[in-house]
Formats: C-alpha cells, sequence, structure tokens
C-alpha cells in the first residue's frame, strides 16, 4: 500500500492559521493539458490467488487460469506500451471550474472483481459500492501511513435475493449466473486523514479483490484511456506542480507544467517498468506446485468466463 502527501495552502489571518479551500469559479481563459502516458519496459508479472484457499471457488473460478489460480493485474497495458488507468492531476489549484462528476462514483463487485480498479472522488464525499454477484462480499475500506492503514468502513454487501443458488450447475441455467442482479447498494462516505488522499477498497472473503481511491481536493485530474491518453481543460493560467499517480508504482512522478490562457500543452510521459518483486503472493512459476489443488478440486475450478493469461 502506498500514500500521498497533499499540500495545503495556508495563510496567518489575525492570530489564527487558515487553510485556503476550493473555490469554484467561471474560468473564460482556461488552457488544458493533454497528452499520453506509457510503460517503458516489460509489463510487471500479476498477483497469485490460489483459489482453494479461499471461498466461492467454484463461482469465482469461472475467472481463473486453469491451474486453480486468480490472477490479479494491477498493471493494464496495452501492447504497444499504452498505460491505461494511470491518474494524472494538478497540485494546488485554489479556484477554478466546478467538479465534474456530483454523483456519488459507483463500484461494482462482478465477477469477484471490484469494477472500476482505480476511482476519482471528491474529497469527503461519498462513494456507492454494489454487490452484482450471487456470493457475499465484505467492503473493507482503509487510508494508509508509515503508522499503519486506518480503518474508513466496513461492512457487508447485501445478495440480490433473486439470485440462483446452486453454484455449481454447469447446464443450460448456468447463464442465469451472468445476469449480475445488484444488491443493495451501501452508500459510505470517505473522510480522510489530513494530508491523506488514497485509500484501498478490498473484500474480507475474497482475497483477489481490490480497488483503489484517490480523493481529490480540485477537479483538475484525468485518467488515462485505452491508449494511454488524458486531457484536463479549463485550466486557469498559472503554473502548477502536475502528478502522476499509480497505486502499485513508488510515490507519484511529479512535473512543472506552465499554462498560458486559452493554449495546449502536450506532455508524454514515459513511466519505468518496475522490476523484482512487487508483492508477497505472485504466482509460482511452476503449475504443478498446487498448494493442496487436487485434481478433484481443479476439476470445478472451471474457468468458464474468462481464462487468464500472465
Amino acid at each position: 500500500m502506498r500514500y500521498l502527501c497533499i499540500a495545503l495552502i495556508a495563510a496567518l489571518a489575525g492570530a489564527g492559521e487558515v487553510a485556503w479551500a476550493y473555490e469554484e469559479t467561471i474560468v473564460s481563459d482556461g488552457g488544458s493539458l493533454v497528452g499520453t502516458v506509457t510503460l517503458d519496459g516489460k509489463v510487471p508479472r500479476p498477483k497469485g490467488y490460489n483459489l482453494i484457499t479461499l471461498p466461492d471457488q467454484v463461482y469465482c473460478g469461472r475467472i481463473s487460469d486453469g491451474q486453480g489460480w486468480r490472477l490479479l493485474q494491477p498493471f493494464n497495458v496495452g501492447h504497444a506500451g499504452e498505460f491505461r488507468d494511470m491518474v494524472v492531476y494538478l497540485e494546488n489549484v485554489e479556484k477554478g471550474k466546478s467538479f465534474l462528476h456530483e454523483q456519488a462514483p459507483r463500484i461494482e463487485a462482478k465477477d469477484c472483481r471490484f469494477l472500476p480498479f482505480t476511482t476519482v472522488m471528491r474529497e469527503k464525499s461519498d462513494v456507492v459500492v454494489v454487490n452484482m454477484d450471487p456470493v457475499m462480499h465484505d467492503i473493507q475500506a482503509y487510508e494508509t501511513s508509515q503508522l499503519g492503514p486506518r480503518m474508513l468502513f466496513n461492512v457487508p454487501l447485501p445478495i440480490n435475493p433473486h439470485h440462483p443458488r446452486d453454484l455449481k450447475d454447469r447446464g443450460d441455467d448456468a447463464a442465469m449466473y451472468h445476469k449480475h442482479q445488484p444488491g443493495e447498494p451501501m452508500k459510505q462516505f470517505v473522510d480522510l486523514t489530513k494530508g491523506r488522499k488514497v485509500f484501498i477498497i478490498q473484500c474480507g472473503f475474497h482475497a483477489y479483490m481490490e480497488s483503489w481511491g484517490l480523493a481529490m481536493e480540485n477537479p483538475y485530474y484525468a485518467m488515462s484511456d485505452q491508449d494511454g491518453r488524458f486531457e484536463i481543460g479549463d485550466i486557469p493560467p498559472g503554473t502548477y506542480k502536475m502528478l502522476i499517480w499509480h497505486p502499485y508504482l513508488s510515490g507519484t512522478k511529479e512535473q512543472t507544467i506552465t499554462i498560458q490562457p486559452k493554449s495546449q500543452v502536450k506532455v508524454d510521459i514515459k513511466i519505468p517498468a518496475p522490476t523484482g518483486r512487487l508483492y508477497a503472493n505472485e504466482k509460482p512459476d511452476n503449475h504443478s506446485v498446487r498448494f493442496g489443488i487436487t485434481d478433484d478440486a481443479l476439476s470445478h475450478l472451471v474457468p468458464t468466463l474468462i481464462r487468464q493469461e500472465r
């Protein structure tokens, strides 16, 4: 887990210290920031989870590698190195356009995954989590620091009562499991400790389910798309610190940019691929190492939805 420190703009007024809050206003002479993000080097290996050691192996095993393992790839990278789902944002913008998304962001537990993997939201606002699966999930949300994690909330995700219950069925009715009927939405308030903006949502039952969130003080952020492109518009003229963030990269990448009135700045960012072992739970290279996955158990773990590869 990583955390980011955010700068607070403060001024002395009288005898006290006053922190400036972001002010929404009309931007008439704003500029824009566009660019691309690419990964330079080999895509890191995914995380690996032995399905036998966790609940709901049959249903969750519909997405697996065929050897009894569920993989989680935190790095969404295209064939040409297009680095997707990278967050690019500007820091210390005092005033400007209004927040684009007033509606609470929605995270779905779907096919034993939290989607999307990365969410950007307004600081001190709600996030909605919905269970689309016919199995039980449990939301555990944390913020992190050098002193250890602090829990934000921990609530169960209700199952829609109309889901079919025989999850071992491989007959014609198995398609019913893909209707993803939503359970009751769980709305939770995200209130991070001062100076922090990163939080993670995990499932207490299925360790391979995780989703990262970034809570922003201003709306000047973007996430790189399928082509690794991003765009931030209506930026008030000025000089800012641009930051690039991904939950599994060490810290943030920083760059100073200057926005001129009604102009466009283009930045192409290359991120060196991290090397070495990034996490403790990598899948073993040797498929014969099954950690208790018997042939009988393996016969039930059929990747009928997605057969995962490295």
